[in-house]
């Protein structure tokens, strides 16, 4: 009986199927009594906007993923409409199979709640692996010591002038045994990088707090900001101060130019005499830092502008440099203006003035070669309006004898402007900028070809520069 049974119990529930109005595959051999009343008492049409076969509902297990429930809840799940009835469940089943649409909501939710923000995340993920190595590359290079200079120094291109300590200087300058020079009033080392870049460390002759007045500190303090705006290739730029009270210390860390001065080259015997084609690289950095110097706002005047402040790097170009303050220091007067001027101020135009006046006079020095000593100024500068006034002579008889390639060209329009530089009255005298725009016209070197080609702290600071804007 069991066989020809369940072959009876399978054609009946096919052919209940077939009047249900379609034909579906049967998952249901074991079907129990009142499930099959069920399927043959219940005759509803099929669905008429779809003349699809209905699927007989497996069996499925009403809980779920963990993530989601099985059923389609209330909130969110479909509700049937009057011409849809939910096919028959088997027993321990959900009483609803989830529509279409629910399986699409499905999708939605699983797009929205989590494959897209694991995209999000994967992508910020991707973004930050790309930019760790370019950070760490940069940051690499600028480790203490590794480009020559120190960290403190390294701070000096991108927040100021730093603050350094008295044993590093030390340090570099083996003890501060290594003297340039000495002066009555300052000291000036020669300090070594581990990398071999080298430095000057300029320091007060004062070892005590009590010879240390506030009008010293005050002339110190000024003169370190005042530098600190000055940035040209043509100057001698300070790179660091330090001041420390146990022992007594005031100094200042400058490039270091190994040529010695101008003023050497010119005059000393000792010294190899420029040619005149470097006297003029000479004239045109000169020019071009002092433009730049008077164009700064407030602008910058040299105090004290002769052939003795004007340093030689290793290829001969000029560097300005400004010692004044070690004098400024120890003077019992009022605070000197120190060299930056007020642009509303009444003084300015004659400190200027002042400065290109002394220009005037280091054309003369640099293409006669004769000594400028103060005492003797004004007899040059005497015979040179006798001589511009005199058009036959023109300059050639003050001209440097050790100069056998000089330029007639280049010496007239250098006789005119040395000319319109030392006239009496300052208000007619031009600015820098009219005098270097006149000189560049007739002797034709550029800014670029003014300044230092080897110098290997600039290249530290371009190194450290570079690396700190791309971190």
């Amino acid at each position: 009986m069991g066989a020809p049974s369940s072959f009876v119990l399978a054609v009946l529930t096919l052919h209940s199927v077939s009047a249900m109005g379609g034909c579906s595959t049967v998952d249901l051999p074991a079907a129990q009594p009142s499930h099959r009343r069920l399927l043959q008492d219940t005759n509803l049409a099929a669905r008429p906007e779809a003349n699809i076969p209905v699927l007989v509902a497996a069996r499925v297990p009403s809980e779920g993923s963990g993530s989601f429930p099985a059923s389609s809840s209330p909130r969110g799940g479909h509700h049937p409409t009057p011409n849809e009835v939910a096919p028959p469940a088997a027993a321990g089943s959900s009483p609803h199979r989830p529509s279409k649409s629910n399986d699409w909501l499905t999708s939605m939710r699983w797009l929205y709640l989590t494959v897209l923000p694991a995209a999000g995340l994967l992508l910020l993920a991707g973004i930050a692996c790309w930019l760790l190595p370019c950070r760490k590359s940069a940051v690499a290079t600028i480790g203490p010591w590794k480009t020559g200079l120190s960290g403190q120094l390294q701070k000096a291109f991108v927040t100021g002038v730093p603050k350094l300590q008295r044993s590093e200087l030390e340090r570099a300058c083996e003890d501060f045994s290594n003297i340039i020079t000495s002066y009555p009033h300052y000291t000036v080392y020669k300090g070594t990088l581990s990398s071999g870049v080298e430095i000057a460390v300029v320091s007060t002759m004062i070892t005590s707090s009590k010879e240390w007045s506030e009008h010293s500190e005050s002339c110190f303090r000024k003169k370190i900001d005042t530098l600190s705006r000055i940035n040209h290739k043509n100057f001698i730029n300070l790179l660091g101060f330090c001041e420390e009270e146990e022992p007594f210390t005031r100094m200042m860390v400058l490039e270091y130019a190994p040529n010695g001065t101008l003023y050497e080259s010119l005059h000393a015997e000792d010294f190899e005499h420029i040619g005149w084609r470097g006297r003029m690289r000479v004239i045109m950095g000169l020019a071009y830092c002092i433009q730049h110097m008077h164009e700064l706002n407030p602008p910058v005047a040299h105090p004290d502008l002769q052939s003795s402040s004007i340093l030689l790097s290793e290829d001969g170009a000029a560097k300005i440099v400004d010692m004044s303050v070690w004098h400024e220091l120890i003077s019992k007067g009022k605070t000197p203006t120190d060299g930056e001027l007020d642009p509303h101020h009444e003084q300015v135009s004659a400190a200027l003035a002042g400065n290109v006046y002394s220009f005037g006079v280091l054309l003369l020095e640099i293409i006669s070669g004769k000594l400028p000593d103060p005492a003797h100024d004004r007899s040059l500068v005497s015979l040179a309006l006798e001589c511009i006034n005199n058009g036959d002579r023109s300059l050639v008889s003050l001209l440097d004898p050790t100069l056998n390639d000089h330029k007639e060209d280049e010496l007239a329009i250098i006789g005119k402007v040395i000319h319109a530089c030392i006239q009496s009255d300052p208000r007619n005298r031009p600015s820098m900028r009219e005098i270097t725009a006149r000189l560049r016209e007739a002797i034709g070197i550029s800014p670029v070809a003014a300044t230092p080609r080897l110098s290997p702290l600039w290249w530290a600071e371009l190194e450290v520069l570079s690396a700190a804007e791309a971190g």
